[in-house]
């Protein structure tokens, strides 16, 4: 397949470190020279970044390489003005958005996403990345690009007769079980995922998307976010989250003390329909900083 190249000119709001270091994705890697290399769907990329010029060049399965990078980078949303609004709100709002001011919320694919944060749970961002490798190289797609073999993202029906003790071999640990159950019931189509997509009502989203084995609160919101569901009102918590909405606003003098629900109403008051990228914004730049 012939190499493609889009160079996009004068990009705001786009920084290839602040989006591929936010912990939002796991097939991003960096090379020596800075820049990253992924795949995602059927396609590979190269992704380089000359001041505010961002340079694509890879394969791209559907031939047209503008079209998908501008949906992947959700390049039709304006994110200024997202963080103008966010900035208003107070001072670590604004400190926060300036540090991870390139940050862009991926428009994953819903079911590589479901998979990759179950796979995500109590795991680091090395050993998560390592799975989905070793997931990919077995079970998806060999693409050659540039003497390189890459591997797509298995879809439900390839992973469809693929055992627990299988899933154990790829050092998934406790989590073989919940792939396999998801898988069966994704293939079973007790959940549509092109429903979900289609269904606006984010609180029944995620509730179908908690019937899922390994999909807890956090991972469902995450997915929510960060795949091309895009509900940018939630607000995943993990232990980070916790410290930095602790730190900044709670103020408690434990941090384990502070509750979910008390974070998640803090959030909604605070950030609104906004709640997903404020929450970006102060995770990367407290965990980063």
């Amino acid at each position: 397949m012939e190499e493609q190249k889009y160079v996009l000119e004068n990009a705001k709001s786009f920084n290839i470190r602040d989006i591929f270091e936010c912990g939002q994705c796991f097939r991003w890697n960096k090379q020596e020279d800075g820049s990253y290399t992924g795949i995602w769907k059927e396609n590979v990329l190269n992704i380089s970044q000359e001041n505010h010029k961002i340079i694509f060049k890879g394969i791209c399965q559907n031939g047209d390489i503008e079209k998908e990078i501008k949906e992947y980078f959700d390049l039709e949303r304006n994110y200024e003005e997202i963080k103008d609004k966010l900035e208003k709100i107070d001072e670590n709002m604004k400190l926060s958005i300036k540090y991870g001011e390139g940050i862009r919320i991926l428009n994953q694919d819903l079911w590589e996403t479901i998979i990759s944060f179950i796979i995500s749970a109590n795991n680091n961002i090395p050993r998560i990345k390592g799975i989905i490798e070793r997931l990919s190289k077995k079970y998806g797609k060999e693409i050659k690009w540039n003497n390189e073999s890459y591997y797509t993202f298995p879809t439900a029906e390839e992973l469809k007769n693929v055992t627990v003790e299988e899933y154990r071999n790829l050092g998934l640990g406790f989590r073989d079980i919940r792939l396999y159950e998801t898988t069966k019931m994704i293939n079973e189509k007790q959940i549509d995922l092109e429903k979900l997509k289609q269904n606006p009502n984010t609180q029944e989203v995620r509730d179908k998307l908690l019937t899922l084995s390994g999909v807890g609160p956090k991972v469902a919101d995450c997915i929510l976010l960060f795949s091309t569901l895009k509900r940018f009102e939630v607000f995943p918590i993990d232990v980070w989250v916790r410290r930095v909405m602790n730190e900044l606003y709670i103020k408690k003098e434990d941090e384990t003390k502070v509750s979910k629900k008390e974070i998640e109403k803090l959030a909604q008051e605070k950030f609104g329909n906004l709640a997903g990228m404020a929450q970006q914004y102060l995770f990367y730049w407290r965990r980063e900083a």
